[in-house]
């Protein structure tokens, strides 16, 4: 237990360090490829048209694979998948230094952009099934929170980094850097011990008296198809799981948003969208920290999570000028941050751990397979309205979140 406290706590497990190290690089890899293939398209097209297919390609199948993942990752080894994972993601990624040229072709860029997204949806939900065999039951909550600190601490830096790549380097180098980061990803997760693991595995063991007989026998399976059926039907899990679809549709496209807010709605240039980003990514990664100072996590603590969300939502879409905007957004990244950690945890601790990888492949679903359509929608809120608007229906949703969480939390009345 000593070992779990403190939001530090999970560091002092070297396998939860060598994770975190490798979702660093993951994380931050991806940015050097993600701006070079944007801005190879864009260069290309002058079309956002052109632009979103890659955001669809990266996501949607994720939104398409994300169950069988979850049902992989119930009967394959997490780190077993996350090795396959960064070997086949190097590979995939490299390859895109054949097409990324000045006149792509984009039709084979965003099919090898599929192919590199349907490996991706299975590494995303391994990245979380994971997290409870590296730290156990006590230090799950303050693990999952800070997990979520890798994107913030990415998120950081990457940009700034991806673009002097590409200004000194080209594109193809940035693509090759993100499959140089993969290899060290894969680096860090051999340094994983199994031997170390805590078992998630679906597994009872007999209790004197309960008539629960030995793994595999016909009790087992019975008690696993009831346990199946009651995750099914629990409050929490279908709570978080409408939660976590509606935050992602409307109140999660940053890049969309922010952008278009800070060069539409205030007239800025490059610099500030970068500071922007750059304010909201170091507020996240407070928030994340924030997050995981609760050693426990349960469904309503989404309610100050939500309240928090919007409220800074609501204070963005209510700045009247580009410097009270710069000065709101480590704000919004604090609860950003603080929101992610908390549903991540709460998503962890509301199942059992055999459900663990069925939880968060759903999870992973919503979160990210919500992108593509969010984009297109918050997209055409913008265009009819401006950024300012568009953070201000995310506020919105988040309360309506608020209003959900408090009314199927509410404590049963006798």
């Amino acid at each position: 237990m000593g070992r779990a406290a403190g939001p530090a706590g999970p560091f002092r497990t070297p396998n939860f360090s060598w994770y975190f190290t490798g979702q660093v690089l993951s994380n931050t890899g991806v940015w050097f490829q993600n701006l070079a293939l944007q801005l190879v398209v864009l260069g290309a097209t002058g079309s956002a048209q052109a632009l979103s297919g890659i955001t669809i390609a990266q996501f949607l199948p994720i939104f398409l694979l994300g169950i069988p993942a979850g049902r992989l990752l119930d009967r394959v080894a997490p780190r077993t998948v996350l090795l396959v994972t960064s070997l086949a993601s190097a590979v995939v990624t490299a390859s895109l230094v054949f097409v990324v040229t000045r006149d792509p072709d984009l039709w084979l860029l965003y099919a090898m952009v599929g192919v590199l997204g349907s490996v991706q949806a299975f590494e995303r939900v391994a990245a979380q099934t994971i997290i409870f065999e590296l730290v156990g039951p006590d230090g799950l909550s303050r693990a999952a929170s800070i997990s979520t600190i890798s994107l913030a601490a990415a998120r950081s830096v990457g940009p700034a980094l991806a673009g002097l790549a590409f200004q000194g380097l080209g594109p193809s180098a940035c693509i090759l850097i993100n499959a140089a980061a993969y290899l060290l990803v894969f680096a860090s997760r051999l340094r994983i011990r199994p031997a170390e693991l805590h078992r998630r595995s679906s597994q009872v063991r007999k209790r004197e008296g309960d008539g629960i007989k030995a793994p595999g026998g016909p009790g087992a399976k019975a008690l696993d198809g009831s346990a199946s059926g009651a995750f099914r039907r629990s409050r929490d899990v279908n709570t978080l799981l409408i939660v976590n679809v509606v935050i992602a549709l409307l109140a999660m496209n940053f890049g969309l948003v922010l952008t278009s807010t800070v060069n539409l709605s205030y007239g800025g240039d490059a610099g500030a969208v970068g500071a922007v980003h750059t304010l909201n990514a170091v507020g996240a990664i407070l928030g994340g920290i924030l997050a995981a100072r609760r050693p426990r996590v349960s469904v309503r603590s989404m309610i100050a999570a939500t309240s928090v969300f919007g409220a800074a939502l609501a204070l963005n879409a209510a700045a009247p000028t580009l410097l009270l905007f710069l000065t709101a957004a480590p704000v919004l990244g604090i609860a950003v941050g603080y929101y992610q950690g908390i549903v991540n945890a709460a998503a962890q601790e509301s199942v059992r751990p055999q459900f663990i990888g069925r939880m968060m492949s759903l999870m992973t679903m919503g979160s990210y397979g919500m992108v593509p359509f969010g984009a297109l929608l918050m997209g055409w809120v913008i265009d009819a309205s401006s950024g300012r608007v568009a953070l201000a229906v995310s506020a919105a949703s988040a309360f309506v979140c608020l209003l959900v969480v408090l009314v199927r939390t509410r404590p049963a009345s006798r």
